[in-house]
């Protein structure tokens, strides 16, 4: 029986198998004499399995298509980084090192900004010129008024995709409303996994309808950049690629460098001017590290 984990904690494996539930399952001893541990996201086969208990071994993980570092989880097909229109106001720089985080782990992005009952049609319009040559597609929700729902359900439907982003944004309400009429409703996934302290230190997927999953993760306040050499940064804008290829001095990093085409696309306004100072900051950040 083939199926996927969803979860794991303290050994124990929580493996999803469409139609017929979740099944708590040990992994065989081979897996750690070959050094490979099982994640969650991992596809795998189980046998052994008790139908009455729900319980079974992992006995093969089948090949992944990707691997995420942070949070450490594998085959997702997308990051879903969810931000509130207001209250509280979005971290635009905190959104912008998600985006470099996920082009460093090639994973696509999708911006989810929540709470749009709560901007105006001219501030929606300014995030959205502002975002709109990131590479990531954009996309306005809002709970209460269920606005853009059916488009994230849509993007969501058939992958694997991890939501994140900072406390009090409406994460958990908007995962909630995703899961309405589906297979599984909230809090129904399984007694097994809700293991009180501990549910907010792992990351968690969701199955919400066939092969469609979500992965929960803790809402999170920074984020780390560290391995970037700073003049590696650039590259992960991709709204400075093609600009960039005018500048007069090859490897320009569009900071101080004279003649910088970068820095002249944002003074006429084609970049916009708080994702280039968001930039600096990063870039200035990445100058301080310590290289040992």
């Amino acid at each position: 029986m083939q199926g996927k984990i969803v979860k794991g904690i303290a050994g124990f494996y929580y493996v999803h198998v469409v139609e017929s539930g979740i099944y708590e399952c040990k992994a065989k001893g081979i897996f750690r004499k070959e050094k490979k541990k099982p994640l969650v996201g991992d596809d795998v086969e189980i046998e052994g399995i008790d139908e009455e208990t729900k319980k079974g071994n992992i006995i093969r993980i089948l090949p992944r298509r990707n691997e995420l570092l942070r949070p450490a989880v594998s085959n997702v097909d997308q990051a879903i980084v969810i931000f509130a229109g207001k209250k509280p106001d979005p971290n635009y720089n905190l959104l912008d090192r998600f985006l470099v985080r996920m082009q460093m782990e090639n994973t696509r992005t999708i911006i989810c900004i929540n709470k749009a009952d709560l901007l105006s049609e001219e501030e929606k319009q300014a995030i959205a010129d502002c975002y709109a040559g990131c590479g990531s597609e954009l996309l306005f929700t809002s709970t209460k008024t269920r606005y853009g729902l059916e488009a994230l359900q849509e993007i969501l439907k058939g992958k694997t995709s991890t939501v994140a982003g900072p406390s009090g944004v409406g994460k958990s309400s908007l995962i909630n409303l995703l899961q309405e009429n589906t297979q599984m409703e909230t809090g129904s996934i399984s007694q097994k996994i809700e293991r009180g302290k501990h549910t907010t230190r792992h990351s968690q997927l969701i199955p919400v309808s066939g092969s469609t999953y979500i992965m929960d993760t803790p809402g999170f306040s920074t984020l780390y950049i560290n391995e970037l050499e700073k003049e590696e940064l650039k590259d992960f804008y991709e709204e400075f690629r093609e600009v960039g290829q005018g500048c007069r001095f090859p490897g320009c990093n569009h900071v101080s460098e004279p003649d910088c085409q970068v820095k002249q696309a944002v003074s006429e306004g084609r970049i916009a001017k708080h994702r280039y100072e968001n930039y600096v900051l990063l870039f200035e950040e990445l100058k301080n590290v310590k290289r040992y």
